[in-house]
């Protein structure tokens, strides 16, 4: 069954690759585009109203510095951490707001585009978070790396685990 396809309609045939295409990069943008695991609030954490990404990741960095025991030798390590924790929330909220402004009234293409750089900027954001993270993670003791890793890890669980665990507790 090896068909060919008329000339006639080589243009239909790719334009409907173009489009599938298309869809299957907007399903993974959408996946891609949600808020990073540093500045995200663990999953069942309720923050009052509809706070900022900023006020957001502040509640975070508060979060992690108690859950990790961030001692006072550690501290210079982990301002450079919670920098890097601000820098991001600030670039995403700027991305989001404009996405948000512009709802409606884009095209698919720039809607996809928005999508990009939402996703872009996130993976920006983990290649800046990375080489300041792994400075201070060298530093934790065996309790604290333990404890990093549970909460970095979070991701594959879900809600109902995570709130299940966090009652058992």
């Amino acid at each position: 069954m090896n068909e060919t396809i008329p000339k006639g309609n080589q243009f239909g045939y790719r334009t409907a690759l173009a489009v599938a295409a298309a869809v299957l990069l907007a399903f993974i943008v959408f996946a891609v585009a949600s808020p990073s695991i540093a500045a995200s609030p663990e999953p069942g954490t309720a923050i009052a109203g509809k706070a900022s990404k900023t006020e957001r990741v502040e509640v975070r960095i508060k979060e992690l510095h108690a859950k990790l025991k961030i001692t006072p030798a550690q501290e210079g390590l982990w301002d450079n951490v919670t920098k890097v924790m601000r820098d991001n929330a600030i670039t995403m909220e700027a991305l989001i707001k404009t996405r948000s402004e512009k709802a409606g009234t884009t095209n698919a293409v720039d809607d996809l585009k928005s999508y990009s750089g939402i996703a872009e900027a996130q993976a920006d954001g983990l290649k800046k978070f990375i080489p300041v993270f792994e400075p201070l993670y060298a530093s934790m003791s065996d309790a604290q790396k333990k404890d990093a890793d549970t909460l970095f890890h979070h991701r594959g669980r879900t809600k109902g685990k995570g709130k299940a665990k966090a009652k058992a507790k």
